[in-house]
């Protein structure tokens, strides 16, 4: 039985929405035969947790930068490079001062964005910078996990 979550405050809303919503735009991008439906659920998902992140009190420049690169992976999927330039750009600019995990995955997200669009040349750059970067993450984890994305976008 699941517990009924404290949605009594502002900030308990903002809490909560901004985790389930993020949690279930994963679900629908991990989802291999999405629906019309899905993908406008995704996207709505995806941009309602960057919103409620930046509601919430406790939203710092790394939240921001890991909501902005979400958004341009689902706007990647869908197909919509401009989005996802835009998005990735934003991830870029939280990630400044943060640790290269952050940094590493924002490159990736504009790689991503290049890809996209059909600018391979760009793309291949991105992704060089992003690999640049995951060789500076510390946790073995975090840099395999970077690296193993990064291979899925060429």
């Amino acid at each position: 039985m699941s517990q009924t979550p404290d949605l009594s405050t502002p900030e308990a809303v903002h809490r909560y929405f901004s985790v389930y919503c993020f949690n279930h735009t994963w679900d629908l991008l991990d989802k291999v035969d999405r629906t019309a439906e899905e993908d406008e659920a995704m996207l709505q998902t995806c941009l309602a947790s960057l919103w409620h992140w930046n509601q919430r009190p406790d939203c710092t420049d790394k939240n921001k930068s890991v909501g902005a690169w979400q958004a341009a992976r689902v706007y990647a999927v869908l197909k919509q490079p401009e989005n996802a330039r835009r998005y990735a750009q934003m991830a870029l600019d939280f990630s400044i001062g943060q640790p290269p995990f952050y940094q590493a995955y924002a490159y990736e997200a504009l790689a991503r964005a290049e890809a996209s669009a059909g600018n391979r040349a760009q793309a291949e750059w991105c992704i060089e910078k992003s690999s640049e970067l995951a060789e500076l993450v510390e946790k073995a984890d975090d840099r395999k996990l970077i690296l193993d994305d990064l291979k899925t976008i060429l």
